[in-house]
């Protein structure tokens, strides 16, 4: 937080999230950095939670060969992530970056604030800006929430040392302002935004969040609040995946099962975390037991 009182700062270095979130889907370059961003950014807003039982929810539903992605936040920054086409890939621009937008494509962002009390869950929803990412986040918060956002997100991807894609840094910065924000500090923050344009080559080069803070805040003093560690969590479990599929009726899941004898398969049904990619098996006894 600026000693000011103008805005507050948070940064995150997200290469072990996004190695992480690579091992368990094994998605192309490309589609590695369109959910290494959204995970990154999405860590850092489900922090900003108030309440140990909240969850944020940040999708997006573009018209790009990656199809939907998909990051669901605790209040502790924790995250977990989905994408729908994860080997779907599309040539590098031009100057050689990796095009994360023309994978995204057209589309809109939503973000779903769940307390666990409220039967309906706050949800916004804007147009992709440029599927980018960091400034569709920017975007959201600007319009959907009135609240003035610099965003800044980078995945640098590389090769293992057995050929496979791995991520060499990633992280992102976050700068909201707060009501009543001095001019001054806002224009030195902007300013200074300029100088994230790479920030994972900042982490690639063994910077910490703090030091990376304090790139974003040069110039404006402020106080470091809070440091926590925040890792790829699922909360998958057998006993929530059987509660979800009893959920379809004793009816529907019968028929379900008729189709897989009908097929010379076992009468039993498998569910896939889409998070986690852990399968779960359940007998008929099970289910109908």
């Amino acid at each position: 937080m600026t000693h000011d009182g103008s805005a507050r700062v948070l940064a995150i270095d997200s290469t072990a999230i996004v190695n992480q979130m690579i091992a368990l889907h094994h998605p192309s370059r490309t589609a590695s950095a369109a959910l290494g961003r959204l995970l990154t950014a999405s860590s850092m807003l489900g922090s900003m939670m108030g309440e140990k039982n909240e969850t944020l929810t940040v999708g997006i539903h573009g018209d790009g060969v990656l199809g939907k992605l998909l990051s669901v936040s605790d209040y502790y920054g924790n995250v977990r992530g989905y994408i729908q086409n994860p080997t779907a890939d599309v040539p590098r621009k031009a100057n050689g970056k990796l095009d994360v937008g023309g994978a995204v494509g057209e589309g809109t962002l939503y973000v779903i604030r769940d307390n666990g009390i409220d039967p309906q869950p706050h949800i916004g929803t804007i147009t992709l800006k440029t599927g980018e990412i960091a400034e569709d986040i920017a975007a959201y918060y600007a319009e959907s929430e009135q609240i003035p956002t610099l965003c800044a997100l980078g995945v640098l991807m590389g090769e293992g040392k057995e050929g496979e894609s791995v991520c060499l840094a990633a992280g992102g910065v976050i700068i909201q302002l707060l009501p009543f924000a001095d001019e001054q500090t806002v224009d030195v923050l902007e300013k200074n935004a300029q100088n994230l344009a790479h920030i994972s080559d900042c982490f690639h080069r063994g910077m910490t969040p703090a030091e990376v803070a304090a790139i974003a805040t040069e110039g404006v003093a402020f106080d470091a609040f809070d440091e926590i560690t925040v890792d790829y969590v699922c909360t998958c479990s057998r006993a929530r995946m059987k509660s979800q599929i009893k959920k379809l009726g004793r009816k529907e899941i019968s028929n379900m099962l008729d189709e897989q004898e009908k097929e010379g398969k076992e009468r039993s049904l498998e569910a896939v975390c889409q998070f986690c990619n852990t399968a779960y098996t359940f007998t008929e006894k099970d289910l109908l037991g």
